[in-house]
């Protein structure tokens, strides 16, 4: 199993990834502002299935990756840096969009609700790039079995993703009221998670197995 400190460091970075702008937030956001937060918890409930479908796929394939491949590691660890990269650059250029931008959208039924979560989350790159790319950065075969560290990194994962983004749904309405009036923090929040990102792409390029 993971150490303490290992998993801890993955949850600082999941922490990092749940915070920028991505389909998950943009959706959770826009419904919850348009529909109410009900709507919001109910789509959060889809993705967070979707996140559990990649948890499990990922985990039985990075332990067979890992196993045959090791050169598979250095692939994965610089398209994850390049995604990261590329999602800092959405953030930080010309015309860039907070996510708490209002977006208008239709009222939908609980089941809709659910199933768009859904479709959202397994459509979402940036989670596929998680999983495929971070997990094995944080798994150490000397601990023990590479399958059940898969589980146990995807799970925290889980939890700290499902946790911020029920709470980004709860104060949607409040933020994206907040920041409609001042500009200029919406341009703050647009640089610091699009520096973070950056900061991180650039430790994962530099970093060795």
């Amino acid at each position: 199993m993971p150490t303490v400190s290992t998993l801890l460091a993955f949850a600082a970075l999941c922490l990092g990834m749940v915070l920028t702008p991505g389909p998950n937030m943009l959706y959770l956001v826009s419904r919850s502002v348009c529909q109410g937060r009900k709507a919001g918890l109910i789509s959060l409930a889809g993705i967070a299935l979707g996140l559990v479908f990649y948890m499990l796929c990922t985990a039985l394939g990075i332990s067979a990756l890992l196993m045959t491949l090791p050169l598979a590691y250095d692939a994965l660890r610089l398209a994850g840096a390049l995604y990261l990269l590329y999602l800092a650059w959405q953030a930080l250029k010309p015309g860039g969009r907070s996510p708490f931008a209002l977006r208008t959208l239709p009222p939908d039924s609980p089941r809709k609700l659910f199933s768009m979560g859904l479709l959202t989350s397994l459509l979402n790159p940036k989670i596929a790039v998680m999983y495929l790319s971070l997990l094995p950065q944080f798994i150490q075969p000397e601990h023990g079995s590479v399958l059940l560290q898969s589980f146990a990194l995807g799970l925290t994962q889980i939890v700290v993703g499902v946790s911020m983004n029920a709470v980004i749904t709860l104060s949607a309405a409040s933020i994206s009221a907040l920041l409609a009036g001042r500009p200029h923090w919406q341009r703050l929040q647009r640089w610091l998670m699009g520096s973070v990102l950056a900061g991180l792409a650039v430790h994962m390029l530099i970093q060795r197995r």
